[in-house]
């Protein structure tokens, strides 16, 4: 099986550029041929075609909900969240894009796609490349929610993920 875990946002945009940071301390402690580990600064139809040809997608990303505190983490389907976004207004959502890539027949969309999202009460944020103490105290639980997602699939359990 091959996972593809994405950390998604504008790391110049303080607390929106928070899946990048939590990817990159994925980074330091995974080492996995399954596994691949990346940053993406973008949505919808660009954020499929990054996840094209993987088994599993996991999309690490602030979001912002009516029933969630600032720095919570939460695991959601891709269902769960109908409205993820690109900054860009010309941009459909990744739910869209797949529902659109499913239609035209395409093959290489993950059958498993989740997100981990970090609860913010502000976006779009502020310019800065510093997360807020929230945000800042929600990467190790976003890391550590990660990290237990990928030891559930069986073909990890034997081995190390470093």
């Amino acid at each position: 099986m091959r996972t593809i875990v994405l950390g998604v946002g504008n790391p110049i945009l303080s607390d929106d550029g928070v899946g990048i940071h939590v990817a990159k301390d994925l980074k330091n402690q995974i080492n996995h041929p399954s596994i691949t580990i990346d940053e993406a600064l973008t949505g919808g139809m660009n954020l499929l075609d990054l996840i094209l040809g993987y088994d599993k997608a996991i999309i690490i990303d602030a979001i912002k909900t009516k029933n969630t505190k600032n720095g919570e983490v939460r695991k959601f389907s891709l269902s769960d969240i109908s409205t993820v976004h690109s900054c860009n207004p010309h941009d459909v959502s990744l739910l869209e894009a797949v529902e659109m890539a499913e239609r035209l027949g395409e093959k290489r969309i993950p059958c498993e796609i989740l997100i981990i999202g970090i609860s913010m009460d502000k976006i779009p944020c502020e310019f800065g490349e510093t997360l807020s103490k929230n945000i800042a105290a929600a990467v190790p639980k976003a890391v550590e929610m990660v990290m237990n997602e990928l030891k559930k699939d069986v073909n990890w359990s034997q081995e190390k993920l470093t």
